[in-house]
Order: structure tokens, then C-alpha cells, then sequence
């Protein structure tokens, strides 16, 4: 019998719950309508896409493009190749940039030292274009020869559809014809929602200090007062308080005409950390608000949870038939955890395949002896039963594995318990033919 006064209960507190909550309200995957063209929602440390819409279509990425020209000067720091407090002067071409206001906010000076830390600011700050090339320059030499390194980098960083032709995020049409040696005078740089997550992925695990930059609210440069273009800091402006979301401490804006309003951003609550890009956004606060909708969804709806745990076996495949061992079974099970970002409800959607290594498996499929206490006999596959399931940033990686290993010794079987095997099966395989051909006689 149904209890409708335990159900009406139930359902005030849940009510109670919601209406007293701080946060947005929390939805689903197929709710979140957002109006960004392309847009995902990535775990920072997994790499899991928690929610993506077109994210593999490539659009101008801006000034989001300059998150690889942070990765790059970051790596040349790290290599030793400079440090924050070397010094440098502005050339011609960064300069002439710097005096134009449609292309920088800092008016940078000739014959006057900088330092690193300086111009580094001005870039993860302000997005300011000058000290963009100004840095471009330093860590290649020439504007022409960074951007072949960041196209070369984002190769190796397992960039997707992406197209670098400059180091700001600039279009080269904009440059009146001072744009990098071999591209095109009307190309603009191009990156997906993907390429922008696995580039904003490896900037912040690679390099986390990039954080105690994107966070910082002012800096000073040359007595210019530098205030960050992220309404989603935390700001002492009450015209900044409705795009203020809790944890958010990056990443990088970005906006040209021929890319709209964009925003890649990073937010960690209670030691999880998410990544999210949004692009072609139809105005400076849709973007923020789009990224909230994305962050809200993340937070609210999914928990990293450790679905098994090393020394799991499957019930009905803990014990693996041996072939040609002193015993005939050996078990295995898994050598390690598997975990995953778990959307609130769905932990019983999960479950484990065995996948074993055929180098270990005879034609009838046993394990041949002998056989070692820790081995590696196969694969264990996380398998999702659920409807959204948008895999990896990186498409090869969206099945998670672990290995599945044997939990003893099975030695091998000396030759004469192997010759009395062969000949138990020669005439256990004769008895059958036998009884075979005799029972075709009635």
C-alpha cells in the first residue's frame, strides 16, 4: 500500500531543499539550452567531457588563442630559457601595435626595460595584444617562427582542429600586412571548443601558476592601472556581482567581430576542478552567463567517485580456466581503482568488462600456464549505461582501463603430467568419435 502521507513529506523537504538553496537551480544535460554556438564542460583532471554542444566545429578563438602563448612562455621559464624578472625592450612591430587603441590597452615605450613578469601581466590581465608579440618575440625570436611553435606545440599537446596564425588571437586582415610570414593576410586563427578545453587542460595542470595570474583582479604597469577583463572574479562591484561565481580563478576572455564573445574558463570547489569553454556568445555578460549555467550543471550534478576498487572481480569471471599449469583455475582481478566523474544518481549505470590479452589465451580461450602472481592477463573497460556520455577530450582516451592482473602463481606442468594430459585427450577425443559414429548406427 501506498504511504501518501510519508510521500507528501518527502516531497515538501525536497521543495524546502531547493528553495533554500545558494546555488542555481540544478539541471540536467538536456535542459541546458545554452544560446553559445559551441560550448563544453570538461573535468580538469580527467580530462571527461561532463557536457559539450558542436565542440568539435572550429570558430575564432580571439584572444583565447593567447592561452598558447602563456603555455610557451611558461614552458621557456621552466626550461630556463629566461626567467620573470629578465628584461627585454620593445621592438618596432610590438611598439606600433601598443600606440594603436583599437589593438592594446597598455601604451607601451621604447628604449625602456620590462620585465617578463611585466609584460606576462599585461597579457593574462588585459589581454593586451602589444605585450602578446612582445613575449612572442622573446621566447622565438620572431613572431614568424612562434607561431610555428605553436602550431607544432599544440600537435604535440593533442590539438584538434586548430589553425594558429598569429600569437594574439587577432585577425591578420586587422595587421595591414605586418601579419606572421606564411599565412594568409585574411586568415584568422581558428580552434574548436575541444582543441580550446585540451589547451586550457594542459595550461593549468602543466603549469598551474597561470592561475595566480588569470586571478590576479589589478596590477600596475608603467603607471597604468590594469583591471581584468573576468566579471566572474571575485570583484567589490556591484556591477560585477551577478556574473560572480564561486572558485573561479581563470582563464581567458576573448572578442573579435568575426568571433563574438568568448570565454574559457576554470572554477575549483571543494578540491574539484572543471574547465569550461564557451564560443560566439552575442555579448559581454552572455558569455559569463553561459559559463555559470556550464559551471552550475558541473558542480552540482557530478562527484568524482570510485565506482571499483583494486581487487574487484567479476562475480562470474573471477576464476579464469588455465591450460597446461599445475592447476587447472587462477583468479584474477583488478590491479587498480577505477573512478569516474559520477552524475548524481546514475552510480548503479556502471559496470566492468573483462577484455584479456590474447597472448596469454589458447584457441579455446584459457589462459596458458605458466602464469605469475601480478601478471597482466588483460583489461578491465568501465562501461556507462546511461544516455549522455560525451567521452574524452581526447577521443582515444574515452574508454577508462585498468589492469586486470592474476592473483597467483600457476607454474607450468611438467612433461609427464603434459604427455599424460595429451593422451587422456587423444582418448577421451577417440571415445567420442566412437560413441559418435555408434550411436549414428540406431
Amino acid at each position: 500500500m501506498i504511504n501518501f502521507k510519508k510521500m507528501t513529506v518527502s516531497l515538501l523537504m525536497s521543495i524546502a531543499i531547493v528553495l533554500t538553496s545558494s546555488s542555481l537551480n540544478s539541471v540536467s544535460a538536456a535542459s541546458l539550452d545554452l544560446e553559445a554556438e559551441s560550448a563544453i564542460l570538461v573535468d580538469a583532471e580527467t580530462g571527461e567531457i561532463l557536457f559539450a554542444k558542436e565542440a568539435d566545429i572550429k570558430l575564432p578563438p580571439a584572444s583565447m588563442t593567447k592561452m598558447m602563448t602563456e603555455y610557451l612562455v611558461l614552458e621557456a621559464i621552466d626550461n630556463g630559457e629566461f626567467d620573470w624578472d629578465t628584461t627585454i625592450q620593445i621592438d618596432d612591430y610590438p611598439y606600433a601595435i601598443s600606440a594603436n587603441p583599437a589593438f592594446s590597452g597598455i601604451g607601451l615605450r621604447q628604449s625602456q626595460d620590462y620585465t617578463v613578469r611585466q609584460l606576462y601581466e599585461g597579457m593574462a590581465i588585459i589581454s593586451d595584444n602589444a605585450t602578446t608579440i612582445a613575449l612572442a618575440e622573446l621566447v622565438a625570436g620572431s613572431e614568424t617562427e612562434f607561431v610555428e611553435m605553436m602550431n607544432d606545440k599544440g600537435e604535440e599537446l593533442g590539438l584538434t582542429d586548430y589553425e594558429f596564425v598569429n600569437s594574439t588571437g587577432l585577425n591578420n586582415a586587422s595587421l595591414d600586412g605586418e601579419h606572421p610570414e606564411g599565412t594568409a593576410e585574411d586568415a584568422d586563427n581558428l580552434m574548436s571548443a575541444r582543441a580550446t578545453a585540451i589547451l586550457a587542460y594542459h595550461l593549468v595542470n602543466d603549469y598551474p601558476e597561470v592561475l595566480e595570474f588569470s586571478s590576479m583582479l589589478t596590477s600596475e604597469l608603467d603607471g597604468e592601472h590594469l583591471e581584468n577583463l573576468n566579471w566572474m572574479l571575485p570583484w567589490d562591484n556591484t556591477n560585477f556581482a551577478q556574473y560572480y561565481f564561486e572558485g573561479v580563478d581563470g582563464l581567458k576572455t576573448g572578442f573579435t567581430t568575426e568571433a563574438g564573445y568568448s570565454f574559457t574558463s576554470t572554477a575549483e570547489q571543494d578540491g574539484q576542478r572543471l574547465i569550461t569553454v564557451v564560443m560566439r556568445t552575442d555579448s559581454y555578460g552572455a558569455r559569463f552567463e553561459q559559463t555559470q549555467e556550464l559551471l552550475d550543471y558541473g558542480f552540482s550534478e557530478f562527484e568524482k567517485q570510485t565506482l571499483f576498487e583494486a581487487g574487484d572481480q567479476l562475480e562470474d569471471e573471477s576464476v579464469i580456466d588455465v591450460d597446461k599449469g599445475r592447476e587447472d583455475t587462477v583468479e584474477v582481478e583488478l590491479a587498480d581503482d577505477l573512478s569516474a566523474m559520477v552524475k548524481d544518481g546514475e552510480e548503479d549505470l556502471y559496470s566492468i568488462e573483462y577484455e584479456f590479452d590474447t597472448d596469454y589465451l589458447n584457441d579455446d580461450e584459457e589462459l596458458v600456464a605458466p602464469i605469475e602472481q601480478g601478471d597482466v592477463v588483460g583489461q578491465v573497460r568501465l562501461v556507462y549505461g546511461g544516455e549522455d556520455h560525451y567521452g574524452n577530450i581526447y577521443e582515444d582516451q574515452s574508454d577508462q582501463r585498468v589492469d586486470l592482473i592474476a592473483t597467483s602463481d600457476v607454474e607450468q606442468a611438467n612433461w609427464f603430467m603434459l604427455s599424460m594430459g595429451a593422451i587422456g585427450d587423444f582418448f577421451s577425443d577417440l571415445f567420442s568419435t566412437v560413441v559418435d559414429s555408434v550411436t549414428g548406427w540406431f
